[in-house]
């Protein structure tokens, strides 16, 4: 079992370390067997966007020997126009329901991605990193909610597990990829 520690990001250098470990997991950094098998992150943030996003809500992170080697990262609702490439899914979130109310409805906390590092894998790290970011963010938001690509079956069968259920799948406009909206009910 790998040593680590769980905390919230406090600085920036913190959120350059999950912006490189980010670079490393983006599709065009990886063999199609490799996104297959280990999954990937499509969306590439810049510091500044991530280290922003932290103030409004804290990534969670996992360190080793002093470095991120996972992240689950934190996006309030306020942050929608900030990433175009999200604004699909957040105008998803007028449309769908959940216990028949509008999601957008709800006080809801966006999964901004989670990514563990390869020789970290399949050891508990992003169970861990999930169950603290609930601790953490579980007092203020009804529900974490976040889109994994359908193509992504390491990140569906990962937040399965933890306890995320699709709610609704879509494609989106700018990309054709299927989408399935996943939420994790903090309430009931």
């Amino acid at each position: 079992m790998p040593n680590y520690t769980l905390k919230t990001a406090q600085t920036i250098d913190e959120c350059v370390q999950i912006a490189d470990l980010q670079r490393q997991n983006l599709p065009q950094h990886l063999s199609l067997q490799q996104q297959s098998e280990q999954g990937f992150v499509t969306v590439q943030h810049s510091v500044a966007m991530l280290w922003q996003l932290n103030q409004a809500a804290p990534h969670v992170i996992a360190l080793s020997e002093g470095r991120v080697v996972a992240y689950v990262l934190a996006m309030t609702a306020a942050a929608q126009r900030d990433i175009p490439v999200l604004e699909p899914m957040f105008e998803q979130f007028e449309q769908i329901e959940y216990h028949s109310r509008r999601v957008s409805a709800y006080r809801y906390i966006v999964v901004g991605q989670a990514c563990v590092a390869d020789g970290y894998r399949g050891q508990g790290i992003l169970d861990a990193c999930y169950a603290y970011y609930r601790q953490i963010h579980a007092p203020r938001f009804a529900f974490a909610i976040t889109e994994i690509a359908a193509h992504n079956p390491r990140s569906l069968r990962a937040h399965s597990r933890i306890g995320f259920e699709t709610i609704a799948q879509y494609t989106a406009p700018d990309l054709p990829i299927e989408w399935h909206i996943v939420l994790w009910d903090w309430q009931n």
